[in-house]
């Protein structure tokens, strides 16, 4: 195969982490963008002038198409797919046997395990985790032929729904995240959870279909059952949040 690697500045558009983790006037790491003349696996050498410490790490057996954008110090596990045109952030990690198709954006900070698979159109945002098994879907009425009784192609028919995921969200092991829905931010899908609709930042769902089961923090510390007492109170790191009704009922709101 043949590539190579060139330092880029701009990243993927997606809301950063809590502003205790930024550190003030701290420069942004550069990025690598890969550039490849045909699919293989594994990249080329450095770029002249990129910090061997900042260059992405990538396992021979990695597949990574052209168009594809890398951040700085993202690690690719073994048999990681990445089709192209898609951007995967600074600092991320994609465990092993990972699939992610053409159209994807991941942010910065985005750890999976093993054995994801990241359909089209899917934004995943900052600090997000995603567990072992974990797949998304983007086609709600799938058939295998199409009007003419051919055999359909293997993209998803426009318009694709889209999936975003909220920084900071955790995806449990198993679970299976269903088209056109939101994640919001700091939100956490229990494992083998089947989410069909949007998840409120800072729920708690499982189950199948994934219902509401009670509020977490940004922390990870849960805050209580569905009926959580105003204010609450993380008791592990002392977040405050108010508990407000919108469409949907029970909302926290950080104060």
């Amino acid at each position: 195969m043949s590539g190579r690697r060139g330092a880029r500045r701009s990243g993927p558009s997606a809301a950063g982490p809590p502003p205790e983790s930024q550190g003030a006037g701290a420069p942004a790491p550069p990025e690598v963008t890969i550039h490849l003349t045909q699919p293989g696996a594994g990249t080329g050498p450095v770029a002249p002038g990129l910090a061997a410490a900042d260059a992405p790490s990538i396992h021979p057996t990695a597949i990574i198409e052209p168009g594809v954008t890398i951040g700085a110090r993202t690690a690719i596990r073994e048999g990681v797919h990445v089709c192209g045109p898609s951007v995967i952030g600074r600092d991320c990690v994609l465990g092993e046997q990972t699939y992610v198709a053409h159209d994807v954006t991941i942010g910065d900070g985005v750890k999976t395990n093993g054995h994801i698979y990241v359909c089209t159109a899917v934004m995943i945002e900052d600090l997000v985790m995603i567990s072992v098994g974990v797949i998304f879907s983007n086609e709600r009425y799938p058939r295998a032929f199409d009007e003419y009784r051919r055999l359909a192609p293997s993209g998803p028919p426009p318009p694709t729904p889209r999936i975003v995921v909220r920084t900071g969200a955790t995806i449990g092991a198993g679970a299976l995240i269903g088209p056109g829905i939101e994640i919001g931010a700091y939100a956490m899908v229990g494992m083998g959870a089947v989410a069909t609709r949007d998840v409120l930042p800072h729920a708690l769902v499982v189950g199948s279909p994934a219902r509401v089961a009670g509020w977490v923090c940004v922390c990870g510390t849960p805050l209580g059952g569905v009926a959580v007492a105003p204010p609450a109170q993380c008791a592990r790191c002392g977040r405050r949040y108010a508990v407000t009704y919108g469409a949907r009922g029970r909302v926290l709101s950080p104060l």
